[in-house]
């Protein structure tokens, strides 16, 4: 059996099957546990170190998040993507961001301002780097504060519900050539029409900032269907 996953570490607080639910969804994310690949729950098991009790528990959470699908008799596998899901993920996700650019425009405070500036510059440095993991950690971090400073809670709770979406699709196409740069590019635009205090403005680069993130995601998607087409 060749080994792509590291052991799981029994020191952290969090209940083990949030920890391993964390790993394998780290790992369908950047691509070790690959689209229509079937999981195995033994070989998890046996390659986190860990019982299969936990690896079942972790899978249906992965299910309800869309990660994997569970097709009776036949077993557990890593979802593919489809247009239909990049649709419906980014007319959500669109809806959500636009409202919460508008919002963060009229009450974010000095502070949340200076955070968001801070993170941009560090967001920068990591695209420089080629940081990849870095760069989606800090542009996690970037939309939390962005959220944060819209002053819903609801609103809030609705996009956590749906991070882990959210955060397959931003590392699939935070990879696609030059799309690393055109996100801070896009994110400097925003954060200049917050602190402008433009709520129009604001929502105007959040909906272009979504539609050229669904862009991109669609021609990765092409391009990995059809990969003798885009040489």
């Amino acid at each position: 059996m060749t080994r792509r996953l590291l052991p799981i570490k029994l020191d952290s607080y969090k209940p083990l099957r949030e920890v391993v639910a964390e790993t394998l969804r780290d790992a369908i994310v950047n691509g070790v546990l690959k689209p229509g690949e079937r999981l195995m729950e033994i070989q998890l098991a046996e390659e986190l170190g860990v019982s299969r009790t936990p690896v079942r528990e972790s899978i249906r959470k992965l299910e309800l998040e869309g990660f994997v699908v569970m097709v009776p008799r036949r077993g557990t596998y890593v979802t593919d993507l489809s247009i239909k899901d990049i649709n419906e993920v980014y007319e959500i996700r669109t809806v959500l961001d636009v409202l919460a650019a508008g919002l963060a425009a009229e009450r974010i405070t000095e502070e949340e301002l200076e955070e968001l500036e801070r993170l941009l510059v560090q967001i920068g440095e990591f695209v420089e780097q080629n940081n990849m993991e870095q760069l989606i950690e800090f542009d996690t971090k970037f939309h939390d504060v962005l959220y944060r400073a819209s002053r819903n809670d609801r609103l809030v709770g609705i996009i956590n519900n749906l991070r882990e979406q959210f955060t397959r699709f931003r590392s699939i196409s935070m990879k696609y050539p030059g799309r690393m740069q055109n996100t801070v590019e896009e994110h400097t635009r925003l954060v200049e029409a917050i602190a402008q205090r433009n709520p129009d403005l604001a929502q105007q680069i959040a909906r272009e900032h979504m539609e050229n993130s669904e862009q991109t995601l669609l021609k990765e998607f092409d391009e990995r269907r059809y990969p003798e087409e885009s040489d």
